[in-house]
C-alpha cells in the first residue's frame, strides 16, 4: 500500500503527465454529460425502464459501447468512426492507392484520416435512421413530444434527429481525438472504456443484491462468481499480453571510429494479434438469422440460431472467431513487410535465410500461435452465455468475457503503460515493483 501511495505521488509530481491526467478527466465528464441528453422531442421520463429491452441487435451493442446512452445525442457514440476505421484499414491491405498512403508517412497518415472522417459521416447517414427505426420500435409513440404535440411527421423527426446523432458522433470523435493529443491514452479508446465501466457499478450492485435477497446460499455463491470473475480477468490479460519473441540478429557495421548494430532483437509476434474484431465481426453475422423470422417456414431456425443462451449459437459464433483471427490476423501482420524492414536494416533470423524463408518462417510461427489464441478468445467471448446459464445476470455476466472485458483489460494496459513511461523518463519506479508492463498496439 505504501509503495501505491507512493506511485500515485510521483505520477502528480510530474507537471506534464498531471496536466494530461487532469484534461483527459475533464473531457471524459463532457462525454459523460452528454450522455444523459435526450434527443430533443423525446420525453426523457418514459426512458427509464426501456434499459432492459435495449441488450441485443444493433441498439444492444451501441449501448455497450456507449454506456447506456440510449435516445441521447451521444447514442451512436465512436462507432461509426470505428467502423470507418476499420474499412480504411482493409482498404490499407487489398487497394493498392491506400497501401500507398500507408507508406508516405506523417502525410499519407493526415490523408487516410481525413478520409475516414468523410466515411464516418456517410456511415452514420446509414446507422441514424436505422438507429431511429429501433428507438421507434422500443419506446411507446406517446414519448415522441415532438410528433405528438408539435405535429411533425415522423419523417421530419428523423432527419433531424439524425442530423443531432451526426453532430454528437462527431463531437465525441473530436473530443477522442483531443484526448490522444493533449491527454494520456488513445482518446477513442478511452471513451468507449468508459462507456463500458459505467454499466459496470450497476450490474455489480444489482447482483449483490439479487444474491443477498435469497436464503439458499446466496452470499456463497456471490462469493463463488467474483472469484470467479477475478480468474476471467486474469485470463483476459493473459490473453492481451502473451507474446512470442522471435530473435533477431542486426549485422555490425563499422562506420568511421564507431561500431554500429551486432546486437540481438525481438519481434513480438502477439498471440491475439486480431484483438477484440473478430468477436465484433462474429456479432455482426450472428444477427443475419434474425432475419427468418419474417417466415413462418424458418421461425423456428431463427429462434434456434438467435438463442445467445443455446448450444448452436454459440458452437457458430465460436467457431466464426476463430475463422476471423486468422482472417483478421493475415489482413493486418504482413510478414513480407516485416522481412523487407529487416532486411532493408541489416538484420536476419539466425538459421534463417533472408527473403522468401523469412517470410514462410514468420508466416509459420504466426499460424501456429494464432490457433490457440483464437481457441482462447472464442471461449473468452462465449463466457458471458454459460455464465447467464449458470445464473449469473444478463447485466453482470456481460464482464465475464466478450467483447466488454477484452475491451476494458486493453485500454487499462495501454493507458497504464504510457503512464509508466512517463515515471521512467522521469527516473522514478515504474507502475509495478518487478519488471515493466508490456501494452498492446490498436483497439
Amino acid at each position: 500500500m505504501k509503495k501505491f501511495i507512493e506511485t500515485i505521488k510521483n505520477i502528480f509530481k510530474i507537471e506534464e503527465l498531471r496536466k494530461r491526467i487532469v484534461y483527459t478527466f475533464l473531457l471524459i465528464l463532457v462525454y459523460r454529460f452528454g450522455c444523459f441528453v435526450v434527443l430533443p422531442g423525446i420525453d426523457a421520463s418514459m426512458l427509464a425502464n426501456l434499459q432492459s429491452n435495449t441488450q441485443e441487435g444493433l441498439v444492444g451493442l451501441l449501448n455497450m459501447f456507449s454506456g447506456g446512452a440510449f435516445a441521447s445525442i451521444f447514442a451512436l457514440g465512436v462507432m461509426p468512426y470505428i467502423s470507418a476505421s476499420i474499412v480504411i484499414q482493409l482498404l490499407g491491405v487489398f487497394v493498392p492507392y491506400f497501401r500507398k498512403l500507408q507508406m508516405e508517412g506523417e502525410s499519407g497518415r493526415k490523408k487516410m484520416n481525413q478520409m475516414t472522417r468523410w466515411l464516418t459521416i456517410l456511415i452514420i447517414c446509414i446507422q441514424g435512421p436505422a438507429y431511429m427505426a429501433a428507438v421507434h420500435n422500443q419506446i411507446p409513440s406517446a414519448a415522441f413530444v415532438a410528433v405528438n404535440q408539435l405535429g411533425w411527421s415522423n419523417f421530419m423527426f428523423n432527419i433531424v434527429s439524425t442530423i443531432i446523432l451526426m453532430a454528437g458522433s462527431m463531437f465525441v470523435m473530436w473530443l477522442g481525438e483531443r484526448i490522444t493529443d493533449r491527454g494520456i491514452g488513445n482518446g477513442i479508446s478511452l471513451i468507449i472504456m468508459i462507456g463500458i465501466v459505467a454499466r459496470l457499478p450497476y450490474a455489480l450492485i444489482a447482483e449483490i443484491q439479487e444474491k443477498l435477497s435469497t436464503n439458499n446460499g446466496g452470499l456463497l455463491l456471490l462469493i463463488v462468481e467474483l472469484v470467479l470473475w477475478f480468474f476471467v480477468v486474469v485470463a483476459a490479460i493473459a490473453l492481451v499480453q502473451a507474446v512470442r519473441r522471435v530473435p533477431v540478429q542486426y549485422a555490425k557495421r563499422v562506420i568511421g571510429n564507431r561500431q554500429y548494430g551486432g546486437v540481438r532483437q525481438y519481434i513480438p509476434l502477439k498471440i491475439n494479434a486480431a484483438g477484440v474484431m473478430p468477436i465484433i465481426f462474429a456479432q455482426a453475422l450472428m444477427l443475419f438469422p434474425l432475419i427468418f423470422s419474417r417466415w413462418d417456414a424458418t421461425r423456428g431456425l431463427a429462434a434456434t440460431l438467435g438463442n445467445y443462451r443455446g448450444f448452436w449459437y454459440n458452437l457458430i459464433f465460436f467457431i466464426l472467431i476463430v475463422v476471423f483471427t486468422y482472417f483478421y490476423t493475415a489482413v493486418t501482420v504482413n510478414p513480407t513487410m516485416m522481412s523487407e524492414s529487416m532486411k532493408r536494416d541489416g538484420g536476419f533470423i539466425p538459421g534463417v535465410k533472408p527473403g522468401k524463408k523469412t517470410v514462410e518462417y514468420l508466416d509459420g510461427i504466426m499460424s501456429k500461435v494464432t490457433l490457440p489464441g483464437s481457441i482462447f478468445l472464442g471461449i473468452i467471448a462465449i463466457l458471458p452465455a454459460i455464465a447467464t446459464i449458470l445464473g449469473v445476470s444478463n447485466a453482470f455476466a456481460s464482464f465475464y468475457g466478450g467483447t466488454s472485458l477484452l475491451i476494458l483489460v486493453g485500454v487499462v494496459l495501454d493507458t497504464l503503460q504510457q503512464v509508466e513511461s512517463y515515471l521512467l523518463m522521469r527516473h522514478y519506479d515504474g507502475l509495478m515493483k518487478t519488471g515493466r508492463l508490456s501494452g498492446r498496439s490498436g483497439m
